[in-house]
């Protein structure tokens, strides 16, 4: 299944995702299979859920069931269960393979109000031309510290078709990359972490990110939808 994490829902943590799925289940009758054992857990399986505080429009799960139903109608019977802002936007059967297999990058937006698409430039030109960028970050095995360049696919500043900002007197710049999954993995906090350290850029507003896509990398730098491999498919953010 592909959801989205939209509006205020995307503070939403994936532990209490994960609880509100689990209660969405219940509600709409779905024969979930559970696993074996003293504590059985209904065998759903997360794949790589993006950071809290995120929106995104392409978070992926896998579920096991006892018998098979239609796709599309347990999307439209999980999306009814759900919170508006936590949206089942699509579901297939699995024809076989691991969905955590398919993700091999995603493709980012963040929107930066109050910053100068020029100063921005400026920065993704210093971020692009350096061999690598080292950040920190505490991760579950303490604080580490990584190259945030090599992850980075593409890394760009484009023009907005409107104002994000919601306010057109204030300057609003976006980037959009593309980021290989790599260990540790490689966020778009850290991106920004990279342009503050090689060009000292510091956003005075919280930036606003989103996932837009993820799945496999082709050649062309375009992110496959994990889904289409149990379908006939095209590409999902085309760069």
């Amino acid at each position: 299944m592909r959801y989205a994490k939209r509006g205020p829902l995307r503070f939403t943590s994936h532990r209490d995702f994960a609880r509100a799925f689990e209660r969405a289940l219940r509600r709409a009758g779905v024969p979930i299979a559970f696993s074996q054992g003293f504590t059985p857990h209904p065998k759903i399986s997360y794949a790589s859920a993006a950071p809290t505080g995120v929106a995104s429009e392409a978070e992926y799960l896998e579920i096991g069931l006892r018998e098979p139903v239609d796709p599309a109608r347990l999307r439209e019977a999980l999306d009814a269960a759900l919170s508006p802002g936590l949206d089942v936007l699509d579901a297939v059967e699995a024809t076989g393979g691991s969905l955590a297999d398919r993700i091999e990058a995603s493709y980012w937006r963040i929107e930066l109000p109050e910053v100068d698409p020029k100063v921005l430039a400026g920065a993704v030109a210093a971020f692009t031309a350096a061999e690598e960028v080292l950040v920190e970050r505490m991760t579950k095995q303490g604080r580490r510290t990584f190259d945030a360049r090599a992850a980075v696919v593409s890394i760009d500043v484009v023009s907005p078709s409107e104002t994000p900002s919601e306010a057109a007197a204030v300057p609003c710049a976006i980037l959009e990359l593309v980021v290989r999954q790599v260990t540790p993995s490689v966020r778009p906090d850290d991106v920004l972490s990279g342009l503050r350290a090689v060009a000292a850029l510091e956003p005075p507003v919280t930036p606003k990110v989103i996932r837009l896509a993820q799945g496999t990398l082709t050649a062309q730098g375009e992110i496959v939808d994990p889904l289409e491999a149990d379908r006939d498919g095209a590409t999902i953010g085309e760069r």
